[in-house]
């Protein structure tokens, strides 16, 4: 392990949570990779800050994710609960028995056929010293990674496109709700939090969280990928409850992801997801540093609204496999600052900024990919952009034009060098202030300070790019031709790396937001949803439930503030 690393460990809790997890974590392998011939130098982000270093049985290095995962029984598919990374295949133990030996082998779920090649391909020590997943040969004798076909029955769960290995410790497999089929599902708050009411849950957990926590040289904190929409909301309640409780004094942020709803869904099934999303929001604050939903729903309550949509990429807002890879492009930017290998602002002072003033909500916004032309300067393009600059939120509470923003923490990535300052020639007029600044850090803050004033603003300007090739599902592709700063090769092949701008923002539309969920909550009539109230909420809860959102709305009024 590199010196001087703080370590984070995640909780990836809920079947959506796993495809942007799977994402997220093939992106963050896919950049451990070697840089340009003859470039040794560190990298700007250091993985030992969210990976653990370890050997096999045959003394290969290894890099696994520091990662808890819980997800329900049939959502591995092919992947071994137990991982095979570990496990030396070519010893195989003796059998002292002397007497008829019956041997019963369980039936292996099929391989996905469009991952063939990637489940195949068995690790090799690669060129930087790191063992994981080797390049195929294509038909013209190339080196390529594995690919898959993004189809809608192409990828069913997220263990299909994961090219990493996982430890042993990192999967827990909940055997007591089913991923599939009609009976069996982890529908309800209540039914996550009584997974981790139940010892055997709660141990497994304990047990895996103390193995991690105790390798750990320092422990910044923890962030926790969870399922807003169904039952894993309670479970990851109960999680930060328990980290809160544990490991006092550590950061804990929650991701709360929402796959799009669908404008056809049954009447329960909305009437749950909006449930569990209020009762997941509430419960998280209060056990976590703050917490960001992550969608591109339009909105987090029953009024259907379309999903939200980018200027410069094609996606199918149906498909788990597409959606989930955009919010880990999103995730894999926003996190930067705490993964830093200089200049980390550490977990408990990203959160600090924030979430002030009892703001424990964030929102999300990002342009994907951000629209620099060759040859075009930063200042250039900012300026261009004036106030105008085309965020996407990403956390189903709207628009954020027009907003007060009261905090803020930016990231700006995959911006070479040399186009970070002007280009032009001395004695020429500059037409910005933005144009006489003397380097790109000065560029984007000055941005921001014209954008924000008086704000309470974080930025980091990276040059590294966020890795978009294959499995990543190719988005970008039919757009290469319009002159976008996109690393990749010719002639319509995949894309491999874009430039993405990022924010985390504390702003005045959660007021909004927060405020409309309570009063949907209010017009409902739980009578007709008892088996919600069954599942261990009682009505009582509910009326607390509504304080809360209201109190928590109320901390986000523009009126309200101490930063002005």
């Amino acid at each position: 392990m590199a010196g001087g690393a703080r370590e984070v460990l995640t909780l990836q809790l809920g079947h959506f949570a796993g495809f942007v997890g799977a994402h997220w974590w093939n992106q963050q392998d896919a950049a451990l990779g070697p840089r340009t011939e003859g470039d040794s130098s560190p990298g700007e982000l250091c993985p030992d800050v969210l990976y653990r270093a370890g050997r096999t049985l045959h003394g290969q290095e290894t890099y696994t994710p520091r990662l808890i995962l819980m997800d329900l029984k049939g959502s591995l598919n092919s992947l071994k609960e137990e991982g095979g990374l570990y496990k030396d295949r070519q010893l195989e133990a003796a059998v002292a028995w002397q007497g008829k030996l019956t041997t019963h082998r369980e039936e292996e779920y099929p391989k996905n056929p469009n991952l063939q090649d990637l489940l195949s391909a068995e690790g090799v020590l690669n060129t930087d010293g790191v063992w994981r997943t080797k390049p195929i040969q294509n038909g013209k004798g190339e080196a390529v990674l594995p690919t898959i076909s993004p189809t809608e029955n192409g990828v069913r769960v997220w263990s299909d496109f994961l090219r990493v290995h996982l430890h042993p410790r990192s999967i827990c497999v909940i055997h007591k709700y089913n991923h599939d089929g009609e009976t069996g599902r982890l529908e309800a708050f209540g039914q996550g939090e009584g997974i981790l009411k139940e010892p055997r849950y709660l141990e497994e957990l304990e047990d895996r969280l103390h193995f991690y926590v105790e390798e750990c040289d320092y422990l910044q904190g923890f962030q926790i990928l969870c399922d807003l929409h169904d039952g894993f909301s309670g479970v990851g309640a109960k999680t930060a409850e328990l980290l809160q409780d544990e490991y006092s004094g550590r950061g804990v942020i929650t991701w709360g992801l929402l796959p799009v709803p669908s404008s056809l869904g049954e009447p329960q099934k909305k009437i749950y997801r909006l449930l569990n999303t209020a009762f997941g929001l509430v419960h998280l604050t209060g056990y976590s540093s703050f917490v960001c939903p992550l969608s591109l729903g339009g909105h987090l309550g029953l009024r259907p609204k379309p999903p939200v949509s980018f200027p410069d990429l094609h996606y199918d807002a149906t498909l788990p496999f597409h959606c989930s890879a955009i919010l880990a492009t999103a995730l894999d930017t926003v996190t930067a600052p705490f993964r830093l290998r200089s200049s980390m602002v550490p977990m408990a002072h990203l959160a600090d900024l924030l979430s002030f003033s009892g703001r424990k909500v964030v929102t999300a916004e990002a342009v994907i990919p951000f629209p620099l032309d060759p040859g075009q300067a930063l200042p250039d393009i900012l300026g261009q952009l004036g106030g105008t600059t085309p965020w996407t939120p990403l956390s189903a509470c709207g628009d954020s034009a027009g907003s007060r923003c009261f905090a803020q923490s930016v990231v700006l990535r995959g911006i070479d060098r040399t186009s970070h300052t002007s280009k032009l020639n001395p004695g020429t007029p500059l037409p910005s202030a933005l144009h006489a600044c003397a380097s790109g850090e000065e560029v984007l803050a000055l941005y921001l300070q014209q954008q924000h004033p008086r704000v309470l603003s974080s930025s980091h300007l990276l040059l590294t790019p966020c890795r978009v090739a294959p499995p990543y599902p190719h988005l970008f592709s039919s757009f290469s031709h319009k002159g976008l700063a996109l690393d990749g090769p010719p002639k319509g092949a995949a894309v491999q790396s874009i430039p993405v701008f990022g924010a985390l923002r504390s702003s005045s539309s959660l007021y909004r937001t927060l405020g409309d969920l309570a009063e949907e909550l209010a017009r409902l009539d739980l009578r007709r949803w008892a088996s919600f109230m069954d599942a261990g909420v009682e009505r009582g809860d509910m009326e607390e439930l509504l304080q809360d959102l209201h109190s928590l709305a109320q901390c986000y009024q523009e009126g309200n503030s101490l930063s002005n």
